[in-house]
Order: C-alpha cells, then sequence, then structure tokens
C-alpha cells in the first residue's frame, strides 16, 4: 500500500509538469487553431538556456524559470510576428509544415551551440529526498511538481481574472466580435502564442531537472504533449489538465508494476481507448469541418 501510495504521488508530481507544458499547446491551438510542433523544441530549449544558467552562474535551475520564461517569451512573440502571423489565415496543414521546419532549426541550433552530447542538470537537491513516514518522495519531483502548478495556476489567474484573459478568450470565441468592442485580434495572437511559448519554457526548466536531455529530445516531448492534448479535448485547457493526470499517473504505474518499456506504451492506449468513445477528447467539443476551416 506504501509503495502504490508512493507512485500515486510521484505521478502526480509528474503530471504537474505535463500539465504546464500541456497548457500552452491547447492554449495556442484553442485561440489560434495553430498546431505548434515546434513546442518541444522551445521546451528543450528552455531546459538548455537553464542548463548554461545553472552551469555557467550557478543559478539554481527552479529559480532560473524567472529568467528563462521572459526568454522564451520574447523568441515566441518574435517567432509568431516574423514566420507565423503571415500564415495566420492559411490550411493548417501550412503552419503544421511551418512549425515542424521550425523545430528543426532549433534542433539543429540547440546541436551547433550545446553539441548532441546528453546533457543533465544536477543541483544539490537532485540526490536527496523527503521522508514522509514511509514515504521517500524525491526532491527534484517534488520541487519540479509544486514549480509546475504554481505557474500553471498563475497562468490560469492571468486568463480567467485579467482584461487581457478575457480578450484571449473573447478572441477565441468570436474573433469578428472581439474586434467590434476594440480588441486588436492580431496583437491577442502574438500574446496568445508568446504565452503558450512561455509555459512551455517553464516547463522545459523543470524538464531539464528531472531528466537527461539531447536536442532531438523534443520529439518524444511533442508526441507526448500531443497526446495528452488530444486526449483531454484540443482547445480545452481543463482537457489539458485532466489528460495529463491520466497520463502521468499511467506512466508511472506502469513502470512500477508492470516494465520500464511498456512506460510511453500505455499512455498512449488509454488515449486510442478514450478516442474511440469521445472522438473529441474528455472536455473537447464536436466542431464542424466548416467552422474550422473558417
Amino acid at each position: 500500500m506504501t509503495e502504490l501510495l508512493q507512485n500515486l504521488i510521484l505521478g502526480l508530481l509528474l503530471s504537474g509538469v505535463y500539465a504546464l507544458a500541456a497548457a500552452g499547446l491547447t492554449l495556442i491551438f484553442g485561440v489560434m487553431r495553430v498546431i505548434n510542433i515546434a513546442h518541444g523544441a522551445f521546451l528543450i530549449l528552455s531546459a538548455y538556456i537553464t542548463y548554461a544558467l545553472w552551469n555557467g552562474l550557478g543559478i539554481d535551475p527552479l529559480l532560473s524559470i524567472l529568467i528563462t520564461t521572459p526568454v522564451v517569451f520574447a523568441l515566441g512573440w518574435l517567432t509568431y510576428r516574423s514566420v507565423v502571423s503571415p500564415l495566420r489565415n492559411a490550411p493548417m496543414a501550412s503552419t503544421v509544415l511551418l512549425t515542424f521546419g521550425l523545430a528543426l532549426v532549433l534542433e539543429a541550433a540547440m546541436g551547433t551551440i550545446w553539441g548532441n552530447d546528453s546533457t543533465t542538470i544536477r543541483p544539490a537537491y537532485a540526490d536527496q529526498s523527503f521522508l514522509v513516514g514511509s514515504l521517500f518522495l524525491p526532491k527534484s519531483q517534488v520541487y519540479g511538481g509544486a514549480v509546475a502548478v504554481l505557474v500553471l495556476v498563475s497562468l490560469w489567474l492571468v486568463l480567467t481574472k485579467t482584461w487581457l484573459g478575457r480578450s484571449i478568450r473573447a478572441a477565441a470565441v468570436n474573433p469578428s466580435g472581439a474586434q467590434l468592442v476594440g480588441i486588436k485580434v492580431a496583437s491577442v495572437g502574438a500574446l496568445v502564442f508568446a504565452l503558450g511559448i512561455a509555459a512551455a519554457g517553464a516547463g522545459g526548466a523543470i524538464v531539464g531537472v528531472m531528466y537527461p536531455f539531447v536536442p532531438g529530445a523534443h520529439y518524444q516531448w511533442i508526441a507526448r504533449l500531443l497526446a495528452i492534448v488530444v486526449l483531454g479535448g484540443m482547445g480545452s485547457m481543463g482537457g489539458a489538465v485532466l489528460g495529463a493526470l491520466m497520463f502521468g499517473v499511467a506512466e508511472t504505474l506502469t513502470s512500477a508494476y508492470v516494465s520500464p518499456s511498456w512506460a510511453t506504451a500505455v499512455p498512449y492506449i488509454i488515449v486510442f481507448a478514450v478516442l474511440l468513445f469521445r472522438p473529441q477528447g474528455l472536455l473537447g467539443s464536436r466542431l464542424r469541418e466548416d467552422a474550422v476551416a473558417a
């Protein structure tokens, strides 16, 4: 029973990191109908920036989120203005190809700057654990999960309690109506893309502490995040959190009680099973094809 409880807690902590990264991806799709294949590459880029700050300046990797998040936000804004905005109204396939190409460019840049060897971030607490009764909880996962939840709650407050959040929701639901009341939909699009990338950036700093990484690791992460977003429902923030919880717990329990080699497969089997009964995802809504194309 103790082992099960410990694995459930570890699964929930991992789910917080997944939810944070997936929230940015589903936010971009929900407002802009853009599937950002480069999302995982920005996450890994943030992990490398975090490594550079930790290795070069001795800044704690989790505290460096205060630096990496604004940096990645700025990169996201520039990326939208320079390469995404011209294709804003193009077919979805065009933006998929564009962001896939962007992911390849980022991978090449990371390989050129940092090399292709596996990189790890090992702060002093990386090998330490909290002892709670008979439970051993690794400090890196506890700290990482707590920071992920904190950033995710902050993002939720921005989207639900501020004028910016109201503008974003208005632009997502009715862009024409939003323009009529004075909302600059193009500017909102840039901010949404930058916010989504910033969420990936915060997640990347945490991922860098929890896992080793290489430039090509973004393929694994975008596959995982897309599965979470599809499971929860494309464009649904609550669905992304729910999908992340299911994904993280399933992955942890499979690794502990079945085999680590099955840990990446079983969550996808759950995704396939859910989509057989709810093609729109757990909290997603059905959209007419002509509505999506509009």
